[in-house]
């Protein structure tokens, strides 16, 4: 009979939800921890790998592993790679709390760390540096390695050489990911790799807590994801002067530069979308007294002019980090611990960082991969109590729109797809779409050299994503329409925000039904005058999507459901069918996910 982990070393924790007794016996660790624990202990592996989402609790999960395993001596030394500094820093203070010693402070130069110490907690950067450092402190001892986002082992071929080197000799290796995919094909080491039913190699992980049942035990909060269109006018190198309706289906570069547009803190884009998601905060801060915003800048300029916006706006000014040095680390530290409103960072904060008071986010960048974006949005999905919600801002540009919808879908990293696959995942109908717009990326790399001058930003309500459903008709900024939705109380279970969502909806439609022009008739619907290929973009842009959320409900491939949709309503594969035929596959997967609900 397999060992159940108890508690006592787990002590000094933070209890995640007091009032409700976890899954086994240890009312201090979350119902997927101990059942996660109880996994291991039932075969004890040399290496496991746990993939819970982000806010899940993976830093208590593998504190409570590393304290079991250094009670039974299985272990007597303990090594913890992180992404950055900030991160290994943390993962030291973690550790002290349950009587862990770590030192973060260890340089590749000094060869060992202190007998006072149990471990060192440092960087995939540092081990990539001289991995016979690292190689020797493990083969020295019996040594547990955890992995944190082990996804980061491929990042550069040296990094993911270096850890091999490192850790082969380990006694046992934990690997950590919330997000254990990669925008690209490298292999991470450590990690078992099965064909699939298609023959792709496809990560395997022992043991996956996913956001959507995250969301059901109240572990995680259920995301609101604000759109924001608006009109975008620029110039380019040889002086034309472009103009754009965000969101709208152009060419991938156009669309590119309309985002550029919109991201320039000298348009009134930024300032309109920072404002509305202060008053958002406003409101969240009504249930959550000490909610804070974080707004995730591209780059060091733009995120003191967001800074600076936000000062004019608040009154106050916001906490900038700016690099991964230690004065970030102590200004993420000072705001996670104060009740001021607002942070501007670059990248740094997008993946570990444990600030739980983060409610109200803004997307400020143009980094766009499943990776990023999920691990962005992790920073405000983690619960401190039962119906907390996360609201974040961002473009209305389709590949926001298309992660945004497909949120609770659980990635695996696939080692043989097409390196120029988008959204993480593979399938044969994606592929032939895949084909069918190769044009299109031809000029994407225009934008590295096609430098332009932003001229005109203005912002509009577009819509809100949740629970892979899309609510709201547009309006103005500081619209009614737009006020429906930012005046959503920011403490609600997930059905109760699904129902108001609905409700808002239906109070937009009758609104607009009552519409009229100036001399008192209804106001017509603008004629569609378009080219029939954007069209059937969108309707490809569209299925996908449905595509993408049915699979995750019905737990099938995209292939299959692709199939399955061309025997039900006939015609050929998506890059081939014409609009009525994706009209009747998009309908059917509508009547599914709607009869669902």
């Amino acid at each position: 009979m397999a060992e159940v982990a108890g508690n006592a070393a787990a002590e000094h924790l933070s209890p995640a939800f007091p009032e409700r007794a976890a899954w086994g016996t240890a009312s201090k660790l979350r119902a997927w921890q101990v059942e996660a624990l109880t996994k291991y202990f039932e075969k004890e592996p040399r290496d496991f790998l746990a993939a819970a989402t982000p806010g899940a609790g993976k830093t208590t999960f593998a504190l409570r592993l590393a304290t079991e395993l250094l009670a039974r001596g299985t272990v007597d030394r303990l090594v913890v790679v992180a992404p950055t500094e900030h991160l290994k820093r943390q993962w030291a203070d973690a550790a002290d709390r349950v009587n862990i010693r770590l030192d973060p402070m260890f340089k590749n130069g000094d060869g060992m760390f202190g007998r006072h110490y149990q471990g060192v907690a440092i960087t995939y950067a540092q081990v990539g540096m001289n991995p016979d450092v690292h190689e020797r402190i493990t083969a020295s001892g019996r040594t547990l390695v955890i992995l944190d986002e082990v996804h980061h082992g491929g990042d550069a071929l040296t990094w993911g050489d270096g850890i091999r080197q490192a850790f082969t000799k380990a006694t046992r290796r934990l690997s950590l990911s919330g997000t254990p995919f990669r925008s690209d094909t490298a292999p991470i080491p450590f990690v078992q790799y099965a064909p699939d039913e298609q023959g792709i190699r496809t990560s395997i992980s022992d043991y996956n807590y996913g956001y959507g049942r995250a969301l059901k035990d109240g572990v995680v909060r259920p995301v609101l994801f604000m759109a924001y269109a608006g009109q975008m006018r620029w110039k380019t190198r040889m002086g034309d002067e472009m103009a754009a309706s965000l969101g709208d289906a152009v060419t991938k570069d156009i669309t590119a530069q309309a985002w550029r547009t919109a991201l320039s803190p000298e348009g009134e884009w930024m300032p309109a979308v920072l404002s509305a998601a202060d008053k958002r905060l406003t409101e969240v801060r009504r249930g959550v007294p000490d909610a804070g915003g974080l707004v995730i800048a591209t780059d060091t300029t733009t995120a003191r002019a967001y800074a600076r916006i936000l000062q004019r706006i608040t009154g106050e000014r916001p906490t900038v980090v700016l690099s991964d040095e230690a004065a970030g680390s102590s200004r993420i530290q000072s705001f996670a611990e104060d009740t001021s409103r607002w942070m501007v960072a670059v990248r740094m904060v997008s993946e570990g960082v444990d600030v739980p008071r983060l409610c109200v986010g803004v997307y400020a960048t143009s980094a766009s991969t499943p990776l990023f974006f999920a691990q962005v949005i992790g920073r405000f999905v983690r619960a401190r109590r039962r119906g907390e919600t996360a609201s974040v801002f961002l473009p209305s540009v389709p590949g926001l729109m298309a992660l945004a919808a497909s949120l609770e879908l659980e990635r695996d990293h696939a080692l043989d797809r097409p390196k120029d696959a988008e959204d993480g995942m593979y399938n044969p109908e994606d592929a032939m779409v895949a084909e069918a717009n190769k044009e299109e990326r031809a000029s994407e790399s225009l934008l590295d050299v096609q430098p332009f001058e932003a001229l005109d930003s203005q912002a509009s309500f577009d819509r809100v994503l949740y629970d892979g459903g899309e609510f709201g008709t547009g309006g103005e900024v500081g619209s009614l329409e737009e006020l429906d939705f930012i005046g959503i109380p920011g403490l609600l279970e997930p059905d109760q925000v699904r129902d108001l969502l609905r409700a808002r909806q239906a109070t937009q439609a009758k609104r607009s039904k009552g519409r009229v022009v100036k001399d008192g008739t209804p106001k017509a619907p603008e004629p569609e005058n378009r080219p029939m290929y954007l069209t059937i973009k969108e309707q490809r842009s569209e299925l996908q999507r449905l595509v993408s959320i049915w699979s995750r409900h019905a737990n099938e491939p995209h292939g299959a459901i692709h199939a399955e949709l061309r025997r039900i309503s006939g015609g050929p594969a998506v890059a081939q069918a014409s609009i009525e035929q994706i009209q009747k596959r998009i309908d059917v997967l509508r009547s599914r996910i709607g009869g669902r609900r």
